[in-house]
């Protein structure tokens, strides 16, 4: 069996990090347009650092929980069945890699990383940047950013990402709003390829209507009994 599973900020919110657009998501206490744009960081890119540094320092100290750790549990079932999960998450985190799985697609980048504006050269990043660091591949200065798509900028691998879908036996969306796009409509091209559709998420997504099945509840209950549920049923 191949699972397409897409997930957004609900799957990491208990482990501390911050969703985006709840009514005290990130983008209701900062102006994304000064923090998450090319232009913003063309204009005072020390500021656009400030605030990834100090999402990087708290995504450092989070650990995953059990709704990341469910899903490495059904990737390593699967794979051990000889089918898979396509695991495409909107989160710039790499809780999911820690948790133990193996085959994730950032389609929005990853904090984790830097990636120089001259050479596009991306580079391991744990520590602060700033308009003094130098990339390490063309030795250019006040180059290197966040390795993380912002407003106004094409997601990572959309070929992949359409191709993996189409190959998937059933599509599942977990913690996502269903307000981003193009995120937000990959169950309807799940739907007109015949695909099965299920929703895991805190409670209902702006397109929740258009999945066949749901399950409502905190992703650290709600993911591990969906994941259960689903290898039983095998």
């Amino acid at each position: 069996m191949h699972v397409f599973v897409l997930t957004g900020a609900g799957i990491s919110a208990e482990s501390g990090l911050g969703t985006f657009r709840d009514t005290d998501g990130v983008w209701a206490k900062f102006d994304p347009m000064k923090l998450a744009t090319p232009e913003a960081f063309a204009r005072d890119p020390q500021h656009v650092h400030e605030f990834y540094n100090h999402r990087r320092c708290g995504l450092l100290a989070a650990v995953p929980n059990p709704a990341h750790q469910a899903l490495a549990r059904l990737e390593r079932q699967l794979v051990a069945e000889a089918g898979g999960v396509f695991l495409c998450t909107q989160n710039i985190d790499d809780l999911h890699e820690r948790a133990g799985s193996r085959h994730v697609h950032h389609m929005h980048g990853e904090l984790l990383k830097s990636l120089c504006t001259r050479c596009g050269a991306r580079a391991p990043c744990t520590h602060d940047l700033s308009i003094l660091d130098t990339c390490a591949s063309c030795g250019s200065l006040n180059c290197l950013r966040p390795d993380v798509v912002w407003f106004g900028e094409m997601p990572y691998g959309m070929e992949e990402i359409e191709a993996a879908l189409e190959a998937s036996e059933l599509f599942v969306s977990i913690g996502t709003s269903g307000a981003v796009y193009p995120a937000a409509g990959y169950v309807e091209l799940a739907r007109s390829l015949g695909i099965e559709t299920f929703e895991v998420n805190l409670a209902p997504s702006e397109n929740a209507h258009a999945f066949d099945r749901a399950l409502y509840g905190p992703a650290t209950e709600a993911v591990p009994a969906f994941v259960t549920e689903l290898l039983e049923a095998r």
